[in-house]
């Protein structure tokens, strides 16, 4: 099966160079990067945003300029591509009807050491079973499209979830374990020689949290 055929068939390949051109910043380096001409380079990013009805670029004289729609498209085709690759990946287990493999959602967000440890038991339980990691980018678009089809390209992700939202996302979720929160400061912070903090103690503090 040529594989690469069937791809170009589930997404625009334009997309292939519209990411391209936006990473290189300029359509010359992204010919050079893609070896074809700067002025193939520049038919296709016409063409695609004649067919998307969208302007993706502004063309300036000093150089290009990404617009709030590129950028937007630019951070959905990665998925699109990556997902249109791993659904024909799928259609292909499909066919030899494999049903022991997990497909197991990670990324730097979603590290997947919690299923190394896992590893083992699941193991004795079912000798038979193995897990395929899908790497994916965690962006917010991105966690709500794999939530939402969930099943359907990967199977399972662990993260830190509640009930409300993966009822809201009309998923299910198994407790693996509970964490403590845990919060870094200066060492001159006021909270710094504390062992044990309280929500008081957070009170009119800026925090960051995953």
């Amino acid at each position: 099966m040529d594989t690469k055929g069937v791809n170009y068939m589930m997404y625009n390949p334009q997309l292939d160079t519209f990411i391209c051109v936006v990473e290189a910043g300029s359509f010359s380096k992204a010919a050079d990067k893609l070896y074809i001409s700067a002025p193939a380079v520049i038919k296709q990013i016409n063409s695609l945003e004649n067919s998307l009805n969208l302007q993706l670029f502004e063309r300036t004289h000093r150089g290009l300029v990404v617009t709030e729609a590129g950028k937007s498209l630019y951070q959905d085709a990665k998925y699109l591509i990556q997902y249109s690759k791993e659904s024909l990946i799928r259609a292909q287990n499909a066919m030899n009807h494999n049903d022991e493999i997990i497909r197991v959602g990670i990324s730097p967000m979603t590290p997947p050491e919690i299923f190394v440890e896992l590893w083992p038991k699941i193991q004795e339980i079912y000798p038979d079973m193995k897990f395929k990691l899908i790497t994916f980018e965690n962006t917010p678009e991105n966690a709500r499209e794999i939530l939402a089809n969930m099943g359907q390209n990967i199977d399972v992700i662990a993260g830190i979830f509640d009930k409300t939202m993966l009822e809201f996302r009309g998923c299910d979720g198994t407790e693996i374990s509970r964490e403590p929160f845990c919060v870094a400061v200066s060492i001159h912070h006021r909270l710094a020689k504390k062992e044990k903090i309280t929500l008081d103690d957070l009170a009119g503090e800026n925090l960051m949290a995953m």
